[in-house]
């Protein structure tokens, strides 16, 4: 172990897959996550260790961690005082946002916030939902639920719920009065941790390599060969990340082009690129891609 070591929180629970595929996919190999708080890395100079989202950012604001992921919403619920490295555009299930939710049964005659006056709300997300109501000036009691809460939605006056899809929502047939937050996944650091040379430059490396292997993950590799005489009309039909690299090839009448495009994109372009005059069009995975 280096002497010199960078204490990185990764969050437990719904978060904890997607977090250690986007570490894998940026080229680290861990291990012992499924027995362990402490899994293994191998980086001799990062130590992890597993916490759930809602307490990551109170332990990195302490010193007690150097830096650690969590939702911009646990940021915000624990008025914690961190540095924010960058945004990371994963969840669990999606690249969208999540969003906390002000949610009723679709049956219910409570159609506006105003509406739950006098009502009890219930919500694992107590702080800023206190600080909602009381900015509209709406009178509720607060409290904090322990899960399932959607359950719950029938036997209090509402809720305010964590969706991604909307799926869990639809499924037990509430309706959404109001969003009180958007959040997305972060990459935080303590503010001593991050004025540390050392720990800075380990926490800079992260997040480069964490968001090269999300930029990556939409993106394709795409090569061809074409012969010089359709290179005008092939060119016509490539976008590109800035320009198109171009090879000669052994054979002096042909080229070779590379070029990285949007998953969605390859699919509509490799047609129009047979019928521009390309030929051995293949396309690859990319593991990360730093712009």
């Amino acid at each position: 172990m280096s002497d010199k070591v960078l204490k990185l929180g990764v969050p437990k629970g719904s978060l904890q897959k997607a977090t250690f595929d986007l570490f894998e996919r940026a080229g680290f190999n861990i291990s012992g996550y499924e027995r362990s708080y402490f899994p293994r890395i191998d980086d001799d100079e990062i130590e992890l260790i597993l916490l759930r989202a809602q307490e990551m950012a109170r332990y990195v604001e302490d010193g007690v961690l150097d830096a650690g992921f969590t939702g911009h919403d646990w940021v915000i619920e624990n008025d914690s005082d961190v540095h924010e490295v960058c945004e990371l555009l994963y969840s669990k299930a999606t690249s969208r946002p999540t969003k906390w939710v002000l949610a009723v049964p679709a049956e219910s005659d409570i159609n506006k916030p105003e509406d739950l006056e006098g009502g009890i709300i219930a919500t694992e997300l107590v702080g800023a939902t206190k600080k909602y109501f009381a900015e509209k000036g709406i009178n509720v009691k607060v409290e904090f639920s322990w899960g399932a809460t959607e359950v719950k939605a029938r036997l209090v006056s509402g809720i305010v719920e964590l969706t991604e899809t909307g799926s869990s929502l639809r499924a037990n047939n509430l309706k959404v009065l109001d969003t009180l937050l958007t959040s997305t996944t972060r990459f935080i650091a303590n503010r001593d941790a991050w004025k540390d040379d050392f720990k800075r430059k380990k926490i800079e490396n992260i997040s480069i390599l964490l968001n090269a292997a999300i930029d990556a993950k939409t993106l394709v590799g795409m090569k061809m060969n074409v012969n010089k005489a359709d290179l005008d009309a092939v060119l016509k039909v490539l976008p590109s990340e800035k320009s198109p690299t171009i090879s000669n090839l052994v054979d002096s009448d042909y080229v070779a082009i590379e070029i990285i495009v949007t998953d969605k994109v390859d699919r509509q372009l490799m047609p129009e690129l047979k019928r521009a005059g390309a030929s051995g069009i293949i396309t690859y995975p990319l593991n990360k891609v730093i712009h």
